[in-house]
């Protein structure tokens, strides 16, 4: 089997995944824009030791070195309600002074992609810094039997247990996924992060598991090298053309597609993979963010962008990038632009199939 397998999605979303080329930033910074003997609050809608609470404390020093002034940038972890708690708070408090800034997950864009009542935010409404694509890998326990990514097929007919922020949060890509794979799994909602998830596996509470890739390097790589756990597959990434291939960051672990194809003995298609593949999407390629709020005038906007560029030439930076994020290029300006337009939006078609899915299959009814 290759490492590619040719998917034809583009239709899921509405931009094109030829979009990103390489842009420069908007516009450079403006000189008299100053963070001098400021503190900057980086709000992380989620609990510590996760993927999102991982990602934003390894930016933001560095961020704070090349912001003007060189603020202090303290990261804010405000969890609950599958993310949106915070980032309505954020919506509702933030001030247009660039003193407080937000970090999205696919966990804060999917509850917005499928109308959750719980949404008070209006992405339209923000002005991006930052976007990071990301990939995240799925890993089980040794009690399953399971001992190598080719016994995948050993768990079907087990009884699976996911510990998970909700069905409107990123765990949504997890659920499709493993509902597509046939696999017997008991989502536990209320989580209040993927970090609280793997607590619970650690624990011996779950079975089955998945964490974005800086928390997977971080804390979980350990638990794979001492035998406490088991990894599955990665959700993989997509190349220029939109096909889903190998996650270079685990390029020895096979992607969601090519376990699918282990399980099944034939490649993943039809409706239930057209609503995999449109919110692993939106919650992969495109997942992480950072938005400053309305109404932020362009010279702090560009400001953050040029320290979001320069950063990334910093000595610590480079050293220190891959082993904590993964192989994964952050970028700003048209590149950021064209990640925000992948991750928040979504056709009527698949938003309603998969919401009738989960009022049917898991009893979420949204919009009541």
């Amino acid at each position: 089997m290759t490492n590619s397998i040719k998917t034809t999605r583009r239709g899921a979303i509405g931009m094109a995944f030829g979009a990103l080329a390489a842009f420069g930033l908007a516009g450079p910074a403006a000189a008299e824009v100053s963070f001098e003997g400021k503190t900057i609050e980086w709000i992380i809608p989620f609990s510590a030791g996760g993927g999102s609470d991982t990602w934003a404390r390894f930016n933001a020093p560095l961020l704070g070195k090349y912001l003007p002034g060189n603020p202090t940038v303290v990261v804010v972890n405000e969890p609950g309600g599958g993310s949106t708690k915070g980032t309505n708070l954020f919506a509702a408090r933030a001030k247009p002074d660039g003193l407080t800034i937000l970090g999205t997950s696919g966990s804060t864009q999917f509850p917005y992609l499928l109308g959750d009542p719980r949404v008070r935010y209006e992405y339209a409404d923000w002005e991006i810094a930052m976007a990071s694509p990301t990939g995240g890998v799925v890993y089980t326990s040794p009690s399953t039997g399971v001992t190598s990514t080719d016994e995948i097929a050993k768990l079907v007919g087990q009884d699976l247990v996911y510990a998970s922020q909700g069905a409107t949060s990123l765990d949504l890509v997890p659920l499709l996924g493993f509902k597509m794979m046939g696999l017997n799994v008991q989502h536990v909602f209320g989580f209040k992060g993927r970090g609280d998830g793997r607590l619970a596996f650690e624990r011996g509470e779950t079975n089955i598991d998945y964490q974005t890739s800086s928390a997977y390097i971080k804390n979980v790589q350990p638990l794979v090298d001492s035998g406490a756990a088991v990894p599955l597959f990665s959700w993989g990434v997509l190349d220029e053309n939109g096909n889903i291939m190998r996650d270079p960051t685990f390029p020895d672990l096979p992607h969601f597609a090519e376990a699918y194809e282990t399980m099944t003995g034939k490649a993943p298609e039809g409706p239930e993979y057209d609503a995999y593949f449109a919110f692993f999407t939106a919650g992969f390629p495109a997942q992480k963010m950072v938005f400053l709020p309305k109404d932020t005038p362009q010279e702090i906007v560009d400001t953050y962008q040029a320290a979001f560029e320069a950063m990334k030439a910093d000595p610590e930076y480079q050293a220190n990038k891959e082993s904590v994020l993964g192989t994964y290029e952050q970028v700003t300006g048209r590149q950021a632009d064209a990640l925000f337009e992948r991750g928040t939006k979504i056709s009527a078609e698949l938003r309603t199939q998969v919401v009738d899915m989960l009022a049917a299959d898991y009893g979420v009814k949204l919009g009541e």
